[in-house]
């Protein structure tokens, strides 16, 4: 079964405009926010490839690190506390109107 190929959203644009934000996980404002991609498949994370670029959470350095490499939390967790993140920044980023309009909205829903 064959699935379609993936055409991968990529925005040197939008990936600005997460820096503008503070860390949606613990506020921090320190210079280090950055556009964090999900590690998750079903948002098109893959073997060396990063997720699109919609699928991204302003996050410290400090808060992308303990997400992606953090030891101290399990995978529900790291993915509940970027799932979080995600739907701040994408709701923070449309109030604040600086959601690029050739960039598709992704669909967010409550982290679980």
């Amino acid at each position: 079964m064959n699935r379609p190929k993936h055409t991968y959203i990529r925005s040197k644009k939008l990936m600005a405009l997460y820096r503008e934000l503070p860390c949606q996980n613990c506020g921090r404002e320190d210079g280090t926010v950055v556009g964090a991609h999900s590690n998750q498949a079903q948002h098109g994370k893959g073997r060396g490839i990063k997720a699109d670029d919609n699928r991204c959470a302003s996050l410290c350095a400090r808060c992308h690190s303990t997400i992606d490499q953090g030891y101290s939390l399990n995978r529900t967790e790291r993915e509940k506390i970027w799932g979080e993140s995600h739907v701040k920044t994408i709701n923070e980023l449309v109030r604040r109107n600086r959601w690029p309009d050739d960039i598709p909205l992704p669909e967010i829903s409550k982290p679980r």
